[in-house]
């Protein structure tokens, strides 16, 4: 594990195990927690990410850094896009929608979390030939 893994997982472990109170925004970036179901184990599983605004909704992006497999939990969020996110201390209900390359809205989505992100997005999708889609969550 490298040092930017550590300090993720530690960043991960404080947000939860503070239930928001610390954790809001790491790096200089805003991150929010996102709560699926495990598709086979049924269990409730949460994950820190940073996100982005769009009106309303709320953008993150499935990149795990460039890798070449999709995080997990997006494959939880094509089973069941009924989820929560939690802002903060606050919870909120969302469904997600995956928005793909060829979707007209991604190359403005793509940006909006980029740009939020100090261009990271863009550096990890040159790491992979996966194509990284941008997940709206939008409130229920």
């Amino acid at each position: 594990m490298n040092a930017t893994e550590v300090i993720l997982r530690a960043h991960d472990a404080i947000y939860q195990r503070t239930d928001g109170r610390f954790g809001h925004h790491m790096i200089g970036v805003p991150c929010l927690m996102l709560r699926t179901t495990g598709r086979r184990s049924g269990q409730q599983r949460t994950n820190s990410l940073v996100y982005a605004r769009d009106g309303d909704d709320y953008l993150v992006v499935a990149s795990v850094g460039g890798r070449p497999q999709p995080p997990a939990w997006l494959f939880n969020l094509r089973a069941n896009p009924d989820v929560e996110i939690q802002v903060g201390r606050e919870r909120k209900p969302v469904r997600a929608r995956e928005v793909g390359h060829s979707d007209p809205d991604f190359e403005r989505l793509w940006k909006l979390t980029n740009d939020g992100n100090h261009g990271r997005y863009y550096e990890y999708q040159k790491k992979t030939s996966r194509e990284i889609p941008v997940v709206v969550l939008s409130p229920r």
